[in-house]
C-alpha cells in the first residue's frame, strides 16, 4: 500500500515540476499583473493628482479674495505636479515588480547551476 502512495507522491512532484515554468508565465503573470494594477490603483487613490487638477481653480480654506485664490492655485499647481510625479515612480516601482517576477526563475536556475 505505501508503494503506491510513494509512486502517487513522486509523480505528483515530477508533475508539479514540469508544470512550474508553465503556470509560472501564464497564470502567474496574470496574477502579478492584476496585484501590480491593484497596487497602481491604490497609489493613484493615496496621491490623487486628478482630484488636485479638479479643484485647482477652488480657493482652499475659504479664501475667496484674489491673494487667496493666487495662493491656492500654486499650492495645487505645485501638488499637482509632485504628486504627478510620485505617481509615475510609483507605477515605475509596479513595472520592477511585474519584470522581477518575469525574470525571477532565470536568476534562480543560474545561481542554481553556477
Amino acid at each position: 500500500m505505501w508503494i503506491i502512495i510513494a509512486q502517487r507522491l513522486l509523480l505528483d512532484l515530477l508533475l508539479d515540476i514540469i508544470y512550474f515554468p508553465v503556470w509560472w508565465y501564464t497564470g502567474g503573470i496574470k496574477f502579478i499583473s492584476l496585484k501590480c494594477f491593484d497596487i497602481f490603483k491604490g497609489g493613484n487613490a493615496t496621491l490623487a493628482p486628478g482630484l488636485w487638477l479638479k479643484n485647482i481653480f477652488v480657493p482652499m480654506f475659504g479664501q475667496w479674495d484674489w491673494q487667496g485664490r493666487i495662493i491656492s492655485f500654486f499650492m495645487r499647481l505645485f501638488q499637482v505636479v509632485i504628486r504627478s510625479i510620485a505617481l509615475v515612480f510609483w507605477a515605475l516601482f509596479c513595472l520592477i515588480i511585474f519584470w522581477f517576477w518575469i525574470v525571477l526563475p532565470f536568476i534562480i536556475f543560474r545561481g542554481l547551476f553556477l
